[in-house]
């Protein structure tokens, strides 16, 4: 089986503070809904269920403000025997220093990489820390 996405995202349905593990763009739809404006997380989510690769989709209210939802789906993510392996986790819309910290402890335990937009890595660096 191939390892796991994990992907913060809006979506106009779906449960907050809740794992979907999804395969197929029908189930995509079923669960989440269409995505918000200027939301960037179904996007990837769509890429990376056409490349087929298993997604752990977390539903947040805000991509890159709503720092609750993504610490407790951090939480979910580090008891990797029940979340299995994941190849990389994708942060659309964070550059959030804050919340990149708390990611890096989950890139450790699954030996994954990060997946952020060219702007959120520019507001990375930037940002004074």
């Amino acid at each position: 089986m191939k390892s796991s996405v994990a992907l913060f995202g809006q979506a106009e349905k779906g449960v907050f503070d809740k794992p979907y593990f999804l395969k197929t763009l029908d189930q995509l739809m079923d669960f989440l809904g269409q995505a918000p404006e200027d939301s960037l997380g179904l996007g990837f989510a769509i890429q990376a269920l056409m490349y087929e690769r298993p997604l752990i989709f977390f539903r947040v209210e805000e991509e890159g403000f709503s720092i609750e939802d993504y610490y407790s789906g951090f939480k979910k993510l580090a008891q990797k025997e029940h979340i299995g392996q994941i190849d990389a986790l994708c942060l659309p819309g964070v550059g959030d220093t804050e919340i990149l910290e708390k990611a890096e402890p989950l890139c450790h335990i699954h030996k994954s990489v990060i997946i952020l937009t060219e702007k959120d890595f520019y507001d990375f660096l930037t940002t004074k820390h």
